[in-house]
């Protein structure tokens, strides 16, 4: 068996594509135009990166981008009042933090100053209270992205049986919360866990996100499975065996024979990232049109 490659890539355009033709009815029948405030703190390069792609993305479907940065040494009075800028601003449809912020700030306590209707990232105790719930609400990115990829998989959920390997606030616990509302037998595996090549080769459905190169291997997937590998860890491009140095949690080659299908990294989960990211912009947007109407 040789796994088709979900293109996450692909599949991430499809949404923004349609995503830049929803912004522009938005303003035709608003007046108003979406937009997004990221928040960097401090100079890590990598975090640097991924907010410049953000920004950049955001402009390319038609909203507004802002690009708020603070020095490393902002201290946590700083960020919170950059972030109550923000809640205020009208012109600011969503606002997000980028994470991780410097040690001696609280990344959790800051985020959950965010606006729960401006929480773009999912991640105030009130949306993943609504998730919990499973009220509407302001989803997390990632594990939304994973959701789409499925469902252009054409993937069964309802009594399928879904392993999650990583337990984190930001992404593991919310995939399971999402694949329980379609239906899913759930488990959620962790450091703690025995056996865990076993409890994984049951899945139907195997999503990993612990962040350890190539740690899921052949024997923890069930022939036929489907893969979906959110871990990004970069090493050497020699390591990687590619040129950008990325590799994922799931040891791809040795998988990729015994699985049905499977995400790459890169260019998998994490271009669905942005898309649903940009689509919870949006999202926020009609929601507080529809609050000043």
């Amino acid at each position: 068996m040789s796994a088709s490659i979900i293109d996450g890539k692909a599949i991430a355009a499809g949404v923004r594509a349609k995503l830049g033709e929803e912004v522009a009815a938005f303003k035709r029948v608003t007046g108003r135009v979406p937009g997004l405030a990221t928040v960097l703190v401090g100079e890590d390069p990598a975090s640097a990166v991924y907010v410049g792609g953000k920004q950049r993305a955001c402009a390319e479907v038609g909203m507004t981008p802002f690009d708020r940065r603070l020095p490393a040494g902002a201290s946590f009075d700083q960020v919170a009042e950059e972030l109550q800028v923000l809640n205020a601003d009208d012109a600011v449809s969503g606002v997000l933090l980028q994470l991780p912020v410097p040690d001696h700030l609280d990344g959790s306590s800051l985020t959950a100053l965010v606006e729960p209707d401006k929480d773009v990232d999912g991640l105030t105790p009130v949306n993943a209270g609504l998730l919990s719930l499973g009220r509407p609400g302001l989803r997390p990115c990632t594990p939304m992205g994973v959701m789409e990829l499925l469902a252009q998989t054409g993937v069964a959920l309802e009594g399928a049986e879904a392993v999650v390997v990583g337990r984190s606030n930001l992404f593991g616990k919310p995939m399971a919360q999402l694949l329980l509302a379609e239906n899913a037998t759930v488990t959620v595996c962790h450091s703690r866990t025995r056996e865990l090549a076993s409890v994984c080769a049951r899945a139907d459905v195997l999503i990993a996100a612990v962040g350890r190169p190539r740690m899921i291997g052949a024997d923890f997937v069930k022939p036929g499975a489907v893969v979906i590998d959110v871990g990004q860890v970069r090493l050497t491009p020699q390591e990687a065996h590619n040129k950008s140095g990325l590799v994922g949690d799931v040891d791809f080659a040795a998988v990729s024979e015994v699985a049905s299908a499977i995400t790459p990294v890169p260019g998998g989960v994490g271009p669905m990232t942005i898309a649903f990211l940009l689509r919870n912009t949006l999202l926020a947007a009609e929601r507080q049109a529809e609050g000043a109407a």
